[in-house]
């Protein structure tokens, strides 16, 4: 089976402009395959590079040599209209943060996947409203715009965001972090969902359980350190 995301001799560096532009080598060798219906969590200790592997594969950070293939384009040479189009259509980002524009009501940030789809307003907003329930936020609270909510919920409602359309390909940061047991178990139930029907998905979970439950196998990140090959 083809996989869906796939990194091929990826490195990444950083430029401290203000320190002389002096160039930090951070990861080098990068390589990882995942396949439509499996879920690969990276591991590693703090700083070992997670994150900065997730956010290259989302297109936030450049990566300095190597590819980043989601769907069949790569990243690591995307023009800016094309990373967009992924986001949109294939590549799925359920990060740690909401960030939403002030003042939207949350049943319309959680339609939005659908709506910059072209969905019918209705047929977007019943998804939400199905998705909303599901996790637990209560009604009265929809037509609010998030960025008023406790740290909870605005987690749960970026979750029912991140869901609300059947990405190909998803990534996870910490999806299950400080939830309770009733809206973690419907967020595994989402994630087991979504390998159900073929999403191919890289995550981060401290929740050593949550791990063990959904993801097939794992990746240490601390083996692209470049000090690690040195």
């Amino acid at each position: 089976m083809m996989p869906m995301i796939e990194l091929r001799d990826v490195s990444k560096t950083f430029t401290l402009h203000n320190q002389g532009s002096a160039v930090i080598r951070v990861m080098e060798g990068a390589g990882l395959s995942v396949a439509p219906g499996e879920c690969v969590a990276l591991t590693g200790a703090s700083g070992a590079g997670k994150s900065t592997l997730m956010r290259m594969i989302y297109g936030n950070y450049r990566a300095a040599s190597g590819q980043i293939l989601v769907g069949g384009t790569d990243l690591a040479v995307a023009e800016p209209r094309e990373v967009i189009a992924l986001r949109r259509e294939v590549l799925g980002y359920v990060s740690q943060f909401l960030r939403v524009v002030p003042r939207v009501p949350t049943l319309d940030v959680v339609a939005d996947p659908l709506l910059q789809l072209g969905h019918e307003t209705e047929a977007a907003r019943d998804v939400a409203r199905g998705l909303l329930t599901r996790l637990n936020i209560p009604e009265r609270l929809w037509g609010l715009s998030p960025t008023t909510f406790s740290g909870g919920e605005q987690q749960r409602v970026n979750i029912a965001r991140g869901f609300a359309h059947d990405y190909p390909a998803l990534l996870l940061d910490e999806p299950t972090a400080s939830l309770d047991a009733t809206n973690r178990e419907t967020v595994l139930g989402l994630i087991e969902e979504a390998k159900a029907r073929g999403a191919a998905i890289v995550g981060i979970f401290h929740d050593g359980e949550a791990r063990a439950r959904v993801c097939d196998r794992e990746v240490d990140v601390t083996r692209f350190s470049p000090k690690a090959a040195a």
